[in-house]
């Protein structure tokens, strides 16, 4: 049997919030069991807290200072290579069932006359996946992509005449007059989604990824399946809506301290509309009530697909990973949605199921090791047999720590988040280049890099709610100096040229270097140059043409160029 890979993505879904990872009230079975066949990890951190940066980082496996996809909105450029650039040559079927947040760089395209409809075009559009089913659901009159199958038309045929029945039907409750109540609102959130359970966009896009891997049959496939909840809009289908009640509910992480003088960019984001509405506590516990039932459906729906892969004989042959784009912060530290960098707002649930008899030893393990959201591209390649290519990845496989060989793999973690597009920024008077976070967590410390402002920073260790910011405190002066270091050596890494592996410079520079090549430079006469040329060739041994670069000095052999 080929092997297969199962990336399953949740949008908005803390670390938190599954059973497994420790709620006490929201049990969470199916996930819970892909934890004991894999290894959980439990300290994961995006590389960015919003939707689109944080997508992009996943599917190129680079840091968002390197792939420029900094906001949502804000194309990815085209020549970043993604992970079905990296799998196609391998004969992977690379595809999307679901959510990307992928916004396509039409100006490039045009340059280069690549059009949206082609083959190559419509990859590059699409993040490099073969859209099967793009469902992204932002906002209620957004993108339908009618390329695809779409849940629009499938709710037409369901019998919902309405024009949007993914707004008005899945994220819209009723009431008993027969008005509309939109999900958009968090007054309506404790109440039943007009969509049955079998209908709403979650079961759909399961269904939907199942059909593909029927379709797949025995090509080699990895699947993007990216469900578009628990995020907002808040709102479940019945029986969803009504399982979790405010005796289930967490009570919010903050501290009234937290809001005496805060950080100027962390006291502007507390002050945002969302971040206002979250206060509220009858807000919160209506949001609370579908946030908990959203998960639960995405549970269900888990247990449906792992039942599926078991009755097709594919569960020994497929790698399935279970992870979320960034977390909510739900009311926590006085905010609402995401976007700073608390543990409930960047660090995100990740499982890894390693079907090989390798990773037998390591089953049910929480790994404490600090893992990065663009680990999961070289560990999908690492399982696929492709050849590292750390010239463009900037993550590390997992298949070391899921095989027992290494405990860990880095001493910190960096998140970005450039706020230019916020309206904090206006309010805070800040210039869009100067508009940037960086967090480097190095497993105690957090820090965070506020260009233009004073740092912030938590003690992990003996602050774990990260109440207290210490960043202002002389008596951390040293502290502050040692992870600013930290952060400045990972800015000088080398991230850009991507077209030439180091190992392809290290056989030219040492075994084909200027004198093989005709550069003339530096030599005083004819003969030297001859006898230059005449060692170089005593050398060297006679070239393999299966692995010599001047074979093909446009590509490294088994590596996509």
């Amino acid at each position: 049997m080929p092997k297969n890979v199962l990336f399953i993505m949740c949008d908005q879904l803390r670390w938190d919030y599954l059973s497994c990872t420790g709620h006490p009230h929201l049990h969470t079975p199916n996930i819970d069991r892909l934890a004991a066949r894999g290894v959980l990890f439990d300290r994961a951190y995006v590389q960015s807290p919003i939707c689109g940066p944080s997508r992009m980082s996943f599917y190129t496996g680079r840091y968002v200072c390197s792939h420029g996809s900094t906001w949502n909105g804000i194309p990815l450029k085209v020549g970043e290579m993604t992970l079905g650039d990296h799998l196609r040559p391998l004969g992977v079927r690379t595809a999307l069932c679901g959510k990307t947040h992928m916004t396509a760089d039409i100006e490039g395209m045009q340059r280069l006359g690549l059009a949206p409809d082609s083959e190559i075009g419509a990859r590059v559009s699409e993040c490099g996946f073969e859209a099967y089913e793009r469902e992204d659901g932002l906002h209620p009159d957004g993108p339908r992509y009618p390329r695809n199958a779409s849940y629009d038309t499938h709710m037409k045929r369901r019998g919902w005449p309405d024009e949007n029945p993914w707004d008005r039907v899945a994220n819209s409750a009723e009431d008993e007059a027969g008005n509309i109540l939109s999900g958009w609102f968090m007054e309506n959130a404790d109440k039943p989604a007009r969509a049955a359970d079998q209908d709403s966009e979650t079961p759909y896009i399961t269904g939907r990824a199942m059909d593909f891997i029927r379709e797949a049959g025995d090509t080699p496939w990895c699947l993007h399946l990216s469900y578009i909840k628990p995020h907002w809009p808040y709102i479940a289908p019945a029986p969803y809506h009504a399982m979790y009640g405010p005796a289930t509910h967490l009570a919010p992480v903050r501290d009234p301290a937290e809001r005496d003088n805060p950080h100027p960019v962390y006291g502007a984001f507390m002050e945002e509309r969302v971040s206002r509405a979250f206060r509220d506590d009858t807000a919160r516990t209506r949001v609370l009530t579908a946030y908990m039932g959203l998960i639960k459906q995405i549970d269900d729906q888990i247990g449906r697909l792992m039942a599926f892969l078991d009755d097709q004989g594919l569960a020994g042959d497929t790698m399935i990973v279970f992870t979320s784009d960034h977390g909510d912060y739900l009311g926590d530290h006085w905010m609402g949605e995401k976007e700073l960098f608390h543990d409930a707002s960047a660090r995100i649930p990740l499982i890894v199921v390693d079907p090989s008899p390798k990773a037998d030893a390591t089953r049910g393990l929480k790994s404490h090791a600090l893992i990065e959201a663009i680990d999961i591209v070289p560990t999908i390649l690492d399982y696929f047999g492709g050849d590292p290519a750390p010239h463009i990845l900037e993550g590390t496989s997992l298949l070391p720590i899921l095989q027992g060989q290494v405990d860990s793999l880095r001493d910190f973690v960096v998140s970005e988040y450039d706020y230019s597009m916020r309206d904090v920024r206006r309010r805070l008077g800040v210039e869009v280049r100067d508009a940037r976070l960086t967090m480097l967590f190095d497993g105690r410390w957090k820090f965070i890099f506020a260009e233009g402002f004073r740092p912030m920073l938590f003690d992990l260790e003996r602050d774990p709610d990260e109440l207290a910011d210490i960043g202002a405190d002389p008596a951390h002066a040293g502290e502050i100096a040692r992870l600013e270091r930290l952060l400045f050596d990972w800015t000088r890494r080398r991230s850009q040229r991507t077209t030439r592996s180091d190992a392809w410079i290290a056989a030219r520079d040492t075994t084909y270097g200027e004198v093989k090549t005709g550069i003339l430079i530096g030599y005083r006469n004819a003969a030297e140059h001859h006898e230059a040329l005449r060692e170089a060739r005593a050398a060297e041994p006679d070239p393999d043409p299966e692995t010599d670069p001047r074979q093909d000095p446009g590509q490294d052999r088994g590596r996509p160029s």
